[in-house]
């Protein structure tokens, strides 16, 4: 038996659990799958070139074919705060937005702080259109 590649596999196991523990990106966890399988295969005195295959194999297939079905349903980080729902709508400047600083717009009722898309300054009472939200403010360009 080639003692030294069940030790291989089984540092490979460890290592990339500890890394997937501290990135949490699905990514390395399935090269630990991986050595697994490539583990067993080595406790049954499989050639080194098949461990690795089967290590490359497994790995590789769980990547691909696993991690975004996993992925897409261990996202609970999300919250939704319906504020999306601005984007694309026009929203009136309550406080003039300079290049480059901050202003306030007022759209639905509400101020928000916004900054402008371009290069060009945006006076009061201007309506802009909401681009996009980044945090708590509202990124608008001119109408």
């Amino acid at each position: 038996m080639e003692d030294y590649m069940i030790v291989i596999w089984f540092v490979v196991i460890i290592l990339a659990a500890v890394i997937e523990m501290n990135t949490m990106d699905l990514s390395s966890i399935w090269f630990s799958a991986g050595a697994l399988f490539a583990f067993i295969f080595a406790l049954l005195n499989a050639a080194w070139i098949v461990q690795l295959l089967i290590f490359l194999f497994v790995s590789i297939l769980l990547l691909l074919l696993v991690r975004p079905v996993v992925k897409k349903y261990l996202k609970t980080n999300i919250i939704s705060t319906n504020s999306d729902r601005l984007v694309g709508k026009v929203a009136v400047c309550t406080k003039e937005i300079l290049r480059g600083e901050r202003g306030e717009v007022k759209i639905d009722g509400k101020f928000w702080l916004a900054v402008s898309s371009g290069e060009e300054d945006i006076d009061i009472d201007e309506k802009v259109e909401v681009l996009a939200i980044e945090g708590v403010k509202l990124i608008v360009d001119k109408i």
